[in-house]
């Protein structure tokens, strides 16, 4: 993660929800700047921190947003959609098999093989490396003898918040880390 006082070209603004969370923390809840721009007109956000950059036009000038708070409350309790993502997401981005990280070699695995009746579903797929999945096979996690460290259900919306805090993005801009990742230690 790298904590920048400059925003890399773009200006990237952090939306809070009313209640100065974030909508999201992966993806982290981002807007283009000109989006920001858009909604402080619609008055739609309150402004909280600003780039030391302004834009302007020739009878108005603004600093950038880098912090904007919606004015009306999103509640945030819909159900999660159920995609290879927010899969791995729930799985922290590792094999449930033999706890390797890494992105680029995760696939999904079906715990009860389709076969065999097993569904596509919260409750039968789980995050696996591609070298496990292929010695898994199409077997039940028994007869393969890879045991499941916990059985796969489906994660609430605050559950993916609380897994998604864990993984920041490459880029934070410091006028954001006052509304994100409460749960850190700070530095002495």
């Amino acid at each position: 993660m790298q904590v920048l006082d400059r925003a890399p070209q773009g200006w990237p603004c952090l939306v809070l929800n009313a209640d100065y969370q974030p909508l999201s923390y992966w993806p982290l809840s981002t807007w283009p700047w000109q989006e920001a721009i858009k909604n402080v007109f619609l008055e739609r956000v309150a402004v909280i921190s600003h780039y030391a950059e302004v834009v302007h036009s020739p009878s108005f000038e603004m600093h950038v947003p880098s912090v904007v708070a919606l004015r009306d409350y999103v509640h945030q309790n819909r159900t999660p959609a159920f995609t290879r993502y927010n899969v791995w997401l729930r799985d922290g981005f590792k094999c449930v098999y033999c706890g390797k990280h890494g992105v680029d070699q995760l696939t999904f695995d079906h715990v009860i093989p389709r076969r065999a009746g097993g569904k596509t579903s919260w409750e039968n797929i789980v995050a696996a490396c591609g070298p496990c999945n292929l010695k898994k096979g199409g077997r039940t996690p028994r007869e393969a003898r890879m045991p499941l460290p916990r059985p796969p259900q489906r994660p609430s919306l605050h559950e993916l918040q609380a897994q998604g805090r864990k993984f920041p993005p490459k880029f934070l801009h410091e006028s954001w880390l006052d509304y994100l990742y409460w749960d850190i230690e700070l530095e002495r």
